[in-house]
């Protein structure tokens, strides 16, 4: 059905009889015709993958249980409901100590969170499609899909040390020549593993090998580009970084919860278990979380200075005075709140008003992304991306909202509050040629003297 479906579905001459050709009448080269008909078969046979209903994706056996005997022993009498609630509710506990562990270290180990987690998200993708595709045996997928994790890497990471570096890039002539031409370099390593894909294609494979490569590229889009802008948004405070992720583990915590105490009402059929009470309980809930933890963040330089690499000390610090964003502001409240709680006006940080946005995305947006995971798991008939949590799953199931809510921090912040950045501009000037910055000295100078900001010199 498959071949006839390929070949426009007509039914044959009959059994054993050949439908007369183009090249029999006109006395054509048979030979290359039989050839090219052959190919066509092997194609068709091969490539056949776009026909294919979700009931034909090839079924992955399930994960092992990576579950500590411990924890299974001191179990062992639970329903299996119960099982995995406290299974999810002890690891849940462990991963939040140790994501507090990694803030008190500081922003470099957070920077390394991150890229660690983006890696092992990639893995757990990649692997996925290797183990759909794995009975064809494609050539060199998997090298190639972690060649391009390196120079899609390569490439904004390298943007970052241009930016947020450049003090220390100035005094080291390899970093120079390499920040300057990093564009041209990163464009040269992608150029090469694209070529390597190419050499790579093989009779048989085509249709799947693209698959692949469009696999793995829209695997970089959803992995490290998110991750990018994570690390972006740390640079510009750690606050920015810890309200928006707390705020979508709160809300999956709480959904969780509400829903495994109060569900009924099934919310959406890509994934079965989420509810609505389990949706409503942890969207307020979240929103009170983020406007409690923004208005305790708020208060210390190391959650609101924004990440800045000092080359005298060789390390990052937060170090600044706070803007107005971070200072405590008078807000008259309205009337009838007036009535009810018998303040006429509340004191209150700038960011805390910016939290009930992050938190209304988080709660209300966010959840799609974990809906969209559910959707590309059920596509694959799995139930997880892995097995690395025991009782969450892998470590994309737990991050599969974060990924939208890094998106929409940066663009947030882009567009309702950061401003030009004094010290990110020193940094770009100390980079240039002495001729150039005592050319910007001039033009600032004559811009100052203009505005009655700075006093003619007096002639002796």
């Amino acid at each position: 059905m498959l071949e006839l479906r390929h070949r426009g579905g007509g039914p044959g001459p009959g059994p054993g009889v050949s439908p007369p050709r183009e090249g029999d009448a006109a006395g054509g080269d048979h030979e290359t015709e039989s050839t090219s008909d052959k190919e066509t078969d092997i194609d068709d046979r091969y490539g056949d993958l776009d026909s294919r209903a979700d009931s034909d994706v090839p079924e992955i056996a399930p994960s092992a249980d990576r579950t500590p005997e411990i924890l299974q022993k001191a179990l062992s009498g639970l329903s299996s409901r119960w099982k995995n609630w406290w299974i999810r509710g002890i690891l849940t506990l462990t991963m939040i100590s140790l994501f507090f562990l990694t803030i008190y270290m500081g922003s470099f180990m957070l920077m390394l969170l991150v890229l660690g987690i983006q890696v092992k998200c990639f893995h757990e993708i990649i692997t996925i499609g290797y183990r759909v595709y794995h009975s064809y045996e494609l050539p060199w997928f998997r090298t190639l899909s972690w060649y391009f994790l390196l120079c899609v890497n390569y490439f904004f990471y390298g943007e970052t040390v241009a930016d947020y570096f450049a003090t220390y890039v100035q005094r080291e002539e390899q970093l120079q020549f390499l920040i300057r031409y990093h564009r041209f370099i990163s464009f040269a390593l992608y150029l090469a593993g694209f070529c390597m894909f190419v050499l790579s294609l093989v009779k048989k494979h085509y249709r799947l090998q693209f698959y692949m490569f469009a696999w793995t590229h829209v695997t970089l889009l959803i992995t490290v580009t998110q991750s990018h802008l994570v690390i972006q948004n740390l640079f510009e405070g750690m606050i920015w970084f810890l309200v928006p992720i707390s705020s979508v583990i709160c809300n999956d915590i709480t959904a969780y919860l509400f829903g495994f105490f109060f569900g009924r009402t099934p919310l959406i059929k890509l994934s079965p278990k989420k509810t609505w009470e389990g949706f409503i309980g942890g969207f307020f809930s979240t929103v009170v979380f983020g406007f409690i933890a923004a208005y305790l963040l708020s208060q210390y330089q190391y959650f609101v200075c924004p990440v800045e690499y000092r080359s005298d000390v060789n390390s990052f610090v937060t170090e600044c005075e706070p803007t107005d964003l971070f200072q405590l502001h008078s807000y008259s409240l309205p009337p009838f709140l007036q009535a009810v709680l018998r303040w006429e006006t509340v004191s209150l940080y700038p960011f805390q008003i910016h939290s009930i946005a992050l938190s209304t995305f988080a709660s209300l947006i966010g959840p799609f992304g974990g809906f969209f995971a559910s959707g590309f798991k059920r596509a694959f008939k799995i139930k997880d991306f892995a097995n690395t949590i025991p009782g969450h799953g892998g470590i994309m199931d737990r991050f599969d909202c974060q990924y939208l809510m890094a998106t929409f921090v940066h663009v947030y912040i882009t567009s309702f509050i950061r401003g030009p950045n004094p010290s990110k501009v020193l940094q770009q000037l100390l980079v240039l040629q002495p001729e150039q910055q005592l050319n910007i000295y001039r033009t600032l100078k004559m811009h100052l003297l203009e505005k009655g900001l700075l006093q003619p010199a007096l002639k002796a």
